[in-house]
């Protein structure tokens, strides 16, 4: 079995992954804010 050193493993693609994540979820959660927004201004 190969021995485990710190540092060596290639994570661009998890890094990817998780910037593409938090940018989703934070573009959701500004349009959940304006639609409640939206809702609160234009509901009869």
């Amino acid at each position: 079995m190969a021995d485990h050193k710190h540092g060596e493993m290639d994570i661009t693609v998890q890094t990817k992954t998780f910037d593409g994540f938090v940018k989703f979820t934070t573009w959701f959660a500004v349009a959940c804010i304006f639609l409640c927004i939206f809702l609160a201004v234009f509901a009869a």
